[in-house]
């Protein structure tokens, strides 16, 4: 186990990482919305559903709404994505173009948040989707297609530069200037909380079937009030809380789009610099990322968000933000397998533990997780030889 990293124990970060921070290109977004013009909405002559073998009622309730309030003339839908929660996205082509539907069903989502927080977001020149028709109760959205290009799906050596340069502007604006005319909830304790209680609960008793003892539960507790502790001596921003590579869109122009936004919060100012850097979904070698990170270490020095210099600090937070997310996002997607029935992400479960594995084996106030880890994981893999690590 390699010794906890303390302030000092690095030969000057700050000219380790120099050529880093200078390499990646940091590009603010500005204001640049398409208003899209949806012609003559006379009644539709015909639409037609793919990629079903027959349609549910609310699929049928959807192609209804579209023909009617919504006024769209011929058109086909296809499904545009799958989405880790209970809402649907679809293609919409028609003679006017193409959009995008969001089908939320109110009594499991939030769909006027969704609308009041697209909205907020386009006024400080985020690249949002652009919301064309709404009807809330119904938990139908008409809005813009940013088109169908994930970030992973392009991610490599010869574009991670430019679009994470990108994207780490695009978050300065929403740090910086987020939405003075709409307030979303804290990221208080309870959350932070709740939100590692899912790997307890998910990951270690559900997914690994780990029956913990009183010694292991009250280790646990520890780590998520270190953790939680951490999250709230930081700075607070707006929060995205989402913001990695399969919810930003690569666009020609105004890039990125920026997508699942819906459960913005108020809280530390690290978590979304994190959830990009760190995502579950690809890695890069930590010196890099810490290059990135203290790249955008200063850029928020000079736009205000952060008052004071202390890269000590801020990696110490990026570093124990990281693990609150993983941990999080492990219970998240062992809970999409066992409740939802979406065994997709199973995959993604040991690389995001593996940024728990690493960050654990550098501080030592956090070794007992990683050893607990271990653990766990070394007694589920004798019993299904299933647990697989990065």
């Amino acid at each position: 186990m390699s010794p906890p990293v303390r302030a000092g124990a690095e030969r000057s970060i700050q000219d380790k990482h120099r050529d880093r921070r200078r390499s990646l290109r940091f590009k603010p977004v500005v204001c640049a919305t398409n208003r899209l013009s949806l012609g003559d909405r006379r009644a539709p002559r015909c639409a037609q559903l793919h990629g079903y073998d027959s349609l549910s009622d609310r699929l049928h309730a959807l192609k209804d709404w579209l023909t009617g309030q919504a006024r769209l003339r011929r058109f086909e839908i296809e499904p545009a994505s799958e989405d880790a929660s209970f809402r649907r996205y679809f293609r919409v082509r028609s003679d006017d173009g193409s959009l995008i539907v969001m089908d939320a069903p109110p009594e499991r989502e939030d769909p006027e948040r969704f609308v009041d927080l697209a909205r907020a977001l386009a006024r400080i020149g985020l690249h949002v989707p652009e919301i064309v028709h709404t009807d809330v109760a119904k938990g139908f959205v008409l809005m813009s297609d940013l088109g169908s290009t994930l970030y992973l799906d392009v991610l490599g050596e010869d574009t991670v530069e430019r679009l994470y340069g990108d994207a780490l502007g695009a978050l300065v604006v929403l740090q910086a200037c987020g939405p003075r005319d709409y307030s979303p909830p804290p990221y208080d304790r309870g959350l932070l909380w709740a939100e590692m209680e899912l790997f307890r609960r998910w990951y270690l008793e559900r997914h690994l079937a780990v029956a913990l003892d009183a010694s292991q539960r009250r280790l646990l507790d520890e780590a998520f009030a270190l953790l939680a502790d951490a999250a709230l001596q930081q700075p607070r921003v707006w929060v995205h809380r989402d913001y990695h590579s399969r919810n930003l869109m690569v666009t020609a122009a105004h890039n990125p789009g920026v997508l699942d936004f819906q459960d913005a919060v108020i809280g530390p100012v690290t978590y979304d610099l994190v959830s990009l850097l760190r995502d579950c979904y690809i890695a890069w070698p930590r010196e890099r990322v810490e290059g990135w990170a203290l790249g955008y270490h200063d850029l928020a020095l000079q736009t205000g968000i952060l008052r004071e210099r202390d890269e000590e600090q801020f990696l110490r937070w990026f570093d124990l933000m990281g693990v609150q997310r993983h941990l999080k996002a492990s219970g998240v997607f062992a809970r999409l397998n066992h409740r939802d029935q979406k065994p997709g992400y199973l995959g993604d479960i040991p690389r995001t533990l593996g940024y728990v594995r690493d960050v654990a084996s550098r501080y030592g106030e956090l070794a007992s997780l990683g050893q607990l880890l271990d653990d766990v994981e070394g007694s589920a893999a004798e019993r299904t030889g299933e647990v697989s690590r990065v």
